[in-house]
């Protein structure tokens, strides 16, 4: 089920709310498709969000043009924080739905500077990499979801006749 609404359309979400410019925020840029802005509760000096303006809940929901227009304006808030802020790297994170740490189901990218000085960066992975998982478990999940994708392929054509 979509979820998607025109720009600026609120019925009470926060982030449709800043992109329509009735909820304040500090904006760091915007075009006809996003709006960017700092985040209220920082991973790290520099933590920006990149939304579209128009509604999609999340990853599932939204449109491919609005889903490009996202991830290129996170790319280009990407290396002007690393100019800007002199951060040794960058994290670009999407979380959809709750179980994924979600708050806010509007589609959003988390834009997160990354400082070697950790003063100023209080992120920290929530998982330790470096430890890889069961070789079969890793597979058996790969051919389910490769089935998956087969699957969705085969009902797409079903649908085009």
């Amino acid at each position: 089920m979509s979820e998607q609404r025109e720009h600026g359309a609120s019925d009470g979400c926060v982030f449709c709310g800043i992109a329509a410019g009735t909820v304040p925020c500090e904006r760091v840029a915007e075009d006809a498709t996003t709006v960017a802005f700092m985040d209220i509760d920082p991973g790290a000096d520099g933590h920006m969000l990149v939304i579209p303006k128009r509604h999609s809940a999340d990853l599932l929901d939204i449109p491919a043009d609005d889903l490009a227009a996202t991830v290129l304006a996170a790319q280009r808030l990407a290396r002007a924080a690393l100019t800007a802020l002199g951060a040794e790297g960058v994290n670009l994170l999407q979380c959809s739905r709750s179980a994924a740490w979600q708050t806010v189901p509007h589609f959003h990218l988390h834009v997160i500077p990354r400082h070697l000085d950790r003063s100023r960066d209080r992120l920290e992975l929530p998982f330790e990499p470096g430890r890889p998982a069961d070789a079969a478990a890793i597979a058996a999940h790969g051919r389910a979801i490769a089935a998956a994708l087969e699957a969705d392929r085969a009902g797409e054509a079903d649908v085009r006749g």
